[in-house]
């Protein structure tokens, strides 16, 4: 049988919300739904790998075989050593070809570098420093003034050449607007891509889920595409038209549901056209 992939976001997406039963009882109808139709079960999120872990154990998550984390900057694969699907989460190691693969794109500029060209932009403050990574340098922005301050951002990074792209987006739990500047042209669709590639997926098998931003690339990238009901108007309507005018439509399911309801509507959805 080919392979079949379910790739997801986290937060807002295939975590319950909280106070939602039913996600908590549709969390253990997908993880059946993609033992009986044998999908691999593949984590997108922009959160770091010990986070993802801490998400695991907390929430009772199904431990994948491979997690994309930092906003594609780092690819986790399980440990074929490790033997206990229990224990996956906590035994899982660095794809170095990803990271080979990321630093060739920056070069010399490190996040370090960035770091000094920034630090004098009003209504910004840098993350916490797990949140950072090797490819990833991320702010905590005045979401009233995204605008405005994602055009210093880009013309900092125009002033200096440096090869990296700016992606954005604004927590739907507190309302904080979200910087992450990454190398050029990476994002979750990109290591999306190049997982794809690596495995031999071809995009037909692949069904995407999120609700935020940083989801918007690998929503319009080509795969199958699930919109939970709580992603915001402005990502429904965009998801929508990028499909629209690709002549995707049938690609795109905006669910009725959130987060992890939705996920299991969208999987029911497209499981029949899935090869």
């Amino acid at each position: 049988m080919d392979l079949k992939v379910l790739a997801t976001d986290l937060d807002g997406t295939f975590i319950p919300l909280d106070d939602h039963d039913d996600h908590r009882r549709d969390l253990g109808e997908v993880q059946r739904f993609l033992s009986e139709h044998a999908m691999e079960l593949l984590f997108v999120t922009g959160r770091h790998f010990a986070s993802v872990q801490d998400a695991i154990a907390q929430h009772t998550l199904p431990s994948p075989e491979w997690i994309i984390c930092d906003v594609g900057t780092t690819i986790m694969r399980r440990d074929a050593a490790a033997a206990d699907i229990d224990a996956a989460a906590v035994s899982m190691q660095r794809v170095q070809a990803y990271h080979d693969d990321l630093a060739a794109i920056v070069g010399p500029i490190a996040t370090t570098d960035l770091m000094k060209q920034f630090s004098g932009i009003k209504g910004t403050r840098i993350q916490e420093p797990e949140k950072q990574g090797a490819f990833k340098l991320s702010y905590y922005a005045d979401a009233s003034h995204l605008e405005s301050i994602l055009d210093q951002f880009q013309q900092k990074l125009e002033q200096i050449s440096a090869p990296y792209s700016i992606i954005a987006s604004v927590d739907p739990f507190n309302g904080d607007g979200l910087i992450d500047l990454l190398p050029r042209g990476v994002s979750k669709a990109y290591a999306l891509r190049w997982w794809a590639e690596h495995m031999s997926v071809p995009p037909e098998a692949i069904v995407f889920a999120g609700d935020s931003g940083n989801d918007l690339a690998a929503l319009t990238a080509g795969y199958r595409a699930i919109v939970v009901h709580n992603a915001s108007d402005e990502l429904k309507q965009n998801v929508t038209e990028a499909h629209r005018l690709a002549n995707t439509e049938d690609h795109v399911f905006v669910a009725s549901k959130k987060a992890t309801s939705g996920v299991m509507e969208g999987l029911k959805h497209h499981m029949t056209k899935l090869r």
